[in-house]
């Protein structure tokens, strides 16, 4: 990772965050109670407030680097976008969305100056529906998802699992599926794995499993801001992640597993900014180091 103190340039050079519309789901989902996941997901007639569905865009030199993909507005104007029977049913009572025609990936990235032609990778934390809906718009980016994560589609009953492949494994999308291997420490503990995207440290998958089998967050390092940890649907609001309360919907377990290292994770780097899918405080945690970047931008172009 380069150092602009040591005369070179970092290769991130702004960090944002567009929302492609909202999405409320019930309590339980964002934090698990006593009750099963099945009685609460029927019965429950509770709804938080609209929660934003977060995408991260990482400008480098080369172009734009994206966290997550979004919802697709044909979930909520394609009649036909959700499977139907029992496994509809269990998708409008998971979660129901609001996304309106400029909330795609393509109207918020022009809306903050970009070009979605301009995207030329694209990660994904896991496979749900409401991290791959632009992926119809990301035909020239190249698509990383977990080794792991891509083997559960061809498990039993995808749909049930919030798999749609029909969404997911389309014509001219071009993917690839990372595994993770040793990673140096330095910063990283208590992660002993890992994936360095581009070689140079400054964007790092971390296996984070619980949500989904496959789940992965990106650890975003430049000596021009604090470390950035992007982490999907581990939590829904990181204050319950600092708390160690679990979501609703994953393998408690691993959630448990994972939701300890990353708090060690935290403890071990002072400043870090953990950045989840749908936290209603993540865009405010942000916007200081997309200000101060800009800020340091337009200090160089005026020198």
């Amino acid at each position: 990772m380069s150092d602009e103190k040591n005369g070179s340039t970092s290769p991130i050079k702004q960090v944002s965050v567009v929302s492609t519309g909202t999405v409320v789901i019930h309590p339980e989902h964002a934090a698990r109670d006593r009750k099963p996941m099945y009685w609460w997901l029927f019965t429950s007639r509770r709804w938080t407030d609209p929660l934003p569905i977060n995408v991260y865009v990482i400008e480098r030199g080369d172009g734009l680097v994206l966290f997550d993909a979004g919802q697709d507005r044909a979930s909520v104007t394609d009649a036909d976008y959700f499977p139907g029977g029992v496994a509809g049913v269990l998708y409008d009572r998971l979660a129901r969305f609001d996304v309106g025609p400029a909330d795609t990936l393509t109207a918020q990235l022009a809306a903050i100056g970009y070009d979605i032609a301009d995207v030329h990778t694209v990660v994904l934390s896991h496979l749900h529906q409401d991290h791959i809906g632009g992926l119809r718009e990301l035909t020239g980016a190249e698509i990383v998802v977990g080794e792991q994560e891509w083997r559960t589609l061809d498990g039993s009953l995808p749909e049930m699992r919030g798999l749609l492949r029909s969404h997911i494994d389309l014509p001219g999308v071009r993917w690839k599926r990372v595994e993770f291997g040793a990673v140096d420490g330095d910063g990283l503990t208590p992660f002993t794995a890992g994936h360095d995207l581009f070689g140079d440290g400054s964007l790092v998958l971390l296996p984070t499993p619980g949500h989904t089998p496959g789940s992965m967050s990106l650890l975003v390092r430049s000596p021009a801001h604090p470390p950035l940890l992007m982490v999907g649907d581990l939590t829904y609001d990181v204050h319950l992640l600092e708390e160690g309360h679990l979501p609703g919907v994953g393998e408690r377990r691993s959630l448990d597993a994972t939701t300890k290292a990353i708090n060690e994770l935290r403890d071990n780097n002072p400043g870090l900014v953990i950045l989840p899918a749908h936290d209603p405080g993540a865009a405010a945690r942000l916007a200081p180091v997309t200000s101060a970047l800009a800020e340091r931008r337009d200090l160089r172009e005026n020198r």
